[in-house]
């Protein structure tokens, strides 16, 4: 995972540094970033914070198309003696409607479908829960110069989870406008 997201990002810096584009442009163009995604566990019972990796055209100044995946590494647990480690995966391609409050401050909501993985592996066996469902999303973003922005955002990936990462999701991370 650490690969994908230095590669993400080296890839991120080499383009940026051969293209520029401005504040507010209304030309169709790629983004893509990355983030710190952050659930509550239903097996641990605590909260775990994930990558989550994204990338998406912009066809015009409100609609776009983006796809993500989000990943909330092992967790181990212990409960009645039984022993084991949970992993949760979330992925969804989407239609993006996003609003300008001003040149650099929007808002923007996000309708798709969703694919979630949960794997459990325990001393009494395994389990693997794999689901689509319809994915949503509501945020915020901050461009902080002509490229850089700063993304904030609530996510939904399908239903409720019997095990691992809930449907639930809160994101903090930075896009590049390419």
């Amino acid at each position: 995972m650490n690969k994908l997201v230095f590669a993400l990002i080296a890839s991120i810096a080499a383009v940026g540094a051969a293209q520029a584009q401005t504040v507010g442009s209304t030309t169709p163009h790629f983004y893509a970033g990355i983030g710190a995604a952050t659930s509550d566990n239903v097996t641990t019972d605590d909260y775990r914070t994930g990558a989550k990796i994204y990338g998406g055209y912009q066809i015009d100044p409100n609609w776009a198309v983006e796809g993500g995946y989000t990943w909330f590494d092992k967790q181990d647990f212990n409960r009645s003696g039984v022993r084991g480690d949970v992993k949760s995966e979330n992925s969804y391609i989407a239609g993006k409607y996003t609003y300008a409050f001003n040149d650099r401050f929007s808002g923007f909501a996000k309708l798709g479908v969703a694919y979630t993985e949960r794997k459990l592996r325990s001393n009494v066996g395994g389990y693997n829960d794999n689901d689509t469902g319809v994915y949503g999303g509501l945020g915020v973003q901050y461009k902080l110069n002509q490229n850089v922005s700063v993304i904030g955002e609530y996510e939904r990936y399908g239903k409720d989870k019997d095990l691992g990462a809930k449907a639930d999701v809160y994101t903090v991370g930075l896009q590049y406008d390419f």
